[in-house]
C-alpha cells in the first residue's frame, strides 16, 4: 500500500461522511414535512385506503430498483438472512408504519413529529440491552426528563378529554420503538448485503400482509374520484418520503453509526411543526411548547452521555 492510498482512505472516509451528513439533513427536511402531507391524504382516502394504495405502490418501486441495480439476477439470501429480512420487514412496514399511519391520522402534526423523535431513547435502551451500550446516570437522567417532557407535552391533551389525539401519541410512541429496532437490527444486514437488498426484500416480504389487512379499506375508496393533488401526495409521501428515504436513512446509518446519525431525528419536530404552522394553522400552546423542549433536551441528554462498550456501538450484531 502506498503513502497516497494511506493518506487517501481517511480523507474518502470524511468526505463519505459529510455527504451522509447533508443526505440525513435533507431527509429530516423531508420526513417533517410529510406528517402535514399525510394528515392532507388521509382526509381524501383514510388510513387503511393510504396503507393499501402504498404497499401496492412500494413493491412495484422495490422491484424496479432491484432490476434496475441487477438485472434480471437478483442477488441470494441464505436461508437465514431470508427470515431476518422477513423479520425486518413486518417490523418495520406492518408495525411501524401500520402504527404510524393510524397514529398520525388521530394526533397532530406536531404531537406525531415529536413523539417519534424519541426514538433514540428506544434505540439506546435497545442497544444497552443487547449489552452494546453502557447506561450511565447521564443517560438514565435523560430518559427520565424526556418522560416528563412527553408528559408535559401531553397534558393538553390529557386534562382537555381528547382521548382519541392522546390514544394517537400513544400509538406512535410504541411506532417508535418498532422504528428503533429496525434501524439497530438492520445497519448489520446493510453493512453485508448493501442498502438496497435489504431495503427492497423487506418491503417485498413486508408488502403483503399491509395490503391484505388494509383491503376493505382500499375498496371503499372511490379511487376515480381522487384529485391529482391527492395522487402528488401520495407519491411525495410513499416514494420520496418513505422508499427513498428508508433507503438513504440504512445508508446514512451504514456510514456514520446508528449512536451518531440518531441525535439527528431532534430536528425533525421542528421542521414538522413550522410547516403544520404554515399550511394547515396549526397552532401551540406554551405547555406544548415547553414539553417539546424538555421532550428533546431529555432524549439528548440521553444520547450524548450514553457510553458505547467497544466498537459494537458503530455495528451492532443483529437483535434477535
Amino acid at each position: 500500500m502506498t503513502a497516497a492510498s494511506t493518506t487517501s482512505s481517511p480523507a474518502a472516509a470524511a468526505d463519505r461522511s459529510r455527504q451522509a451528513l447533508w443526505a440525513a439533513l435533507v431527509l429530516i427536511l423531508v420526513w417533517g414535512a410529510n406528517f402535514s402531507v399525510q394528515k392532507a391524504i388521509f382526509q381524501a382516502l383514510s388510513p387503511g385506503g393510504f396503507l393499501f394504495v402504498r404497499y401496492l405502490i412500494m413493491p412495484v418501486a422495490a422491484t424496479l430498483l432491484l432490476c434496475l441495480r441487477f438485472g434480471l439476477h437478483w442477488p441470494r439470501v441464505s436461508r437465514a438472512d431470508a427470515f431476518a429480512l422477513l423479520r425486518l420487514g413486518l417490523v418495520g412496514h406492518l408495525l411501524h408504519v401500520g402504527l404510524v399511519t393510524y397514529g398520525i391520522h388521530w394526533s397532530t402534526a406536531f404531537s406525531s413529529s415529536l413523539i417519534l423523535a424519541c426514538g433514540p431513547v428506544f434505540t439506546l435502551l435497545i442497544l444497552h440491552w443487547h449489552g452494546h451500550e453502557a447506561l450511565t446516570r447521564g443517560s438514565v437522567a435523560g430518559v427520565a426528563v424526556a418522560c416528563v417532557g412527553v408528559v408535559v407535552f401531553l397534558s393538553d391533551k390529557l386534562f382537555g378529554g381528547h382521548w382519541q389525539a392522546s390514544a394517537g401519541d400513544l400509538v406512535l410512541l410504541v411506532a417508535a420503538s418498532f422504528f428503533s429496532y429496525y434501524t439497530v437490527a438492520a445497519k448489520p444486514y446493510i453493512e453485508r448485503l448493501g442498502g438496497v437488498t435489504v431495503m427492497t426484500y423487506a418491503v417485498l416480504f413486508g408488502s403483503l400482509p399491509v395490503v391484505a389487512l388494509s383491503l376493505p379499506a382500499g375498496l371503499a375508496v372511490r379511487w376515480g374520484e381522487i384529485s391529482p393533488a391527492v395522487w402528488a401526495g401520495t407519491f411525495y409521501a410513499v416514494i420520496i418520503s418513505a422508499f427513498m428515504g428508508w433507503l438513504v436513512w440504512g445508508w446514512v446509518n451504514a456510514v456514520r453509526g446508528v449512536g451518531p446519525t440518531a441525535p439527528l431525528m431532534y430536528l425533525m419536530p421542528p421542521v414538522a411543526g413550522l410547516v403544520a404552522w404554515g399550511l394547515t394553522g396549526e397552532r401551540y400552546s406554551a405547555a406544548k411548547i415547553a414539553g417539546a423542549a424538555i421532550t428533546l433536551a431529555g432524549v439528548a441528554l440521553a444520547q450524548f452521555t450514553s457510553s458505547p462498550r467497544g466498537p459494537v456501538r458503530e455495528a451492532p450484531a443483529p437483535v434477535d
